[in-house]
């Protein structure tokens, strides 16, 4: 992963130099890896037309031979006790001479501005402007292979709970096993608190486990995503427990299924960021429901479980290809419960079989 590295670093340096910086100084944790593949904790990368200089904290401790392990690839310096790294990589800035330097002002405290404006006395400061965000929205070879292995960690997790007897566990001991299973199956951890819904929870969004226990007749909703090598997708399924379900479970199901779907199918290069929200909007307002606050049904995912693109109302970029997104909607009947249903998909031109569906789970009403 070396020469992609090398390779992002460069397009940065590009736009920096585009800009009329003579270098940058990274300090986004997600943004350090990407340039890095590394990310130990207060990490700052430093960013110049000819050298890349990774700053690490003095708490971090080297290796057996000396060295730290996370610099392995780079020309690093280690910050004095108590200094943050981004205050030893803008005095190193200055001492390379460096005129013009771009700062995340996005990701720095106004401290942590003042501190870098004090060390590089003398250096114009300016903002990168996220920069390095826009870098990370389209996905080489590597991200992608590692977005589906993440993907795949996933649906063994979830398929293998599927299996197990459900009824009277409670809603934080499944989301407990379900974090434990994707490391087991070779997660670096759960990429964002499991969520499990039953009952009067399912169907919401971001909803936090509670001791409330699965029930005969129940919706199940499960919100889960694997991080593998810092890359996390995100899927979510709605079962229902025990017997054949209601018929108003059947048909609430049905019609966040074809909403999804509708949604998926929307995802193309050049299609307003939009488009996908709105058409799966669409469905569930024909069935009958509307959300007066409407939250995105879709959003990129990478180093970050939510990043750039947004997919939601009023998003007014366009698409591009081999861009990894959720699509999710869903409704929720208060006292009742709901469904939701979500994938992730990579964008990807008809030519190519359209939108590649990484999170392959069923997402058919089964009665568990």
């Amino acid at each position: 992963m070396s020469d992609a590295h090398a390779a992002r670093r460069e397009r940065l340096s590009q736009y920096c130099s585009a800009g009329g910086a003579d270098a940058a100084l990274v300090t986004k944790p997600a943004n350090v890896r990407y340039l890095t593949g590394c990310a130990p904790c207060g990490a700052t990368l430093l960013l110049t037309r000819d050298r890349a200089l990774l700053a690490l904290p003095a708490e971090l401790p080297p290796d057996d031979t000396g060295e730290h392990p996370y610099a392995a690839e780079l020309p690093h310096l280690v910050a004095a006790p108590d200094q943050d790294t981004a205050e030893a990589a803008a005095a190193a800035a200055t001492g390379l001479r460096v005129a013009d330097l771009a700062v995340e002002e996005h990701d720095l405290t106004v401290t942590r501005h003042r501190a870098i404006a004090e060390q590089a006395a003398g250096v114009r400061l300016t903002d990168l402007n996220r920069a390095v965000e826009r870098l990370r929205v389209v996905k080489d070879d590597q991200e992608l292979a590692e977005l589906r292995i993440a993907a795949e960690i996933g649906d063994q997790a979830l398929g293998e709970l599927l299996e197990s007897i459900l009824v009277g566990r409670t809603e934080r001991h499944l989301a407990m096993e379900l974090e434990r299973r994707m490391i087991d199956h070779g997660a670096d951890r759960a990429g964002f608190p499991v969520s499990v819904g039953t009952g009067g929870h399912s169907g919401r969004s971001d909803h936090l486990p509670t001791d409330r226990r699965v029930e005969e007749g129940d919706f199940l909703t499960v919100s889960l995503g694997a991080q593998y090598r810092g890359y996390t997708v995100c899927a979510t399924r709605t079962f229902v427990i025990g017997a054949a379900p209601a018929p108003w479970q059947v048909e609430l199901h049905r019609l966040v299924f074809e909403a999804q779907r509708a949604g998926r199918e929307a995802l193309a290069p050049g299609v307003p960021g939009g488009t996908p929200d709105l058409v799966a909007r669409e469905v569930l307002r024909a069935g009958g429901h509307h959300e007066e606050r409407p939250r995105p049904f879709g959003h990129g995912v990478g180093l970050e479980v939510r990043e750039a693109p947004q997919l939601g109302p009023g998003e007014m970029g366009k698409l591009d290809n081999r861009v990894p997104v959720t699509v999710g909607p869903g409704v929720h009947l208060p006292g009742r419960g709901g469904v939701r249903i979500e994938d992730t998909l990579v964008v990807r031109p008809l030519e190519e079989g359209g939108p590649e569906l990484l999170t392959i789970t069923t997402k058919e009403l089964l009665a568990l």
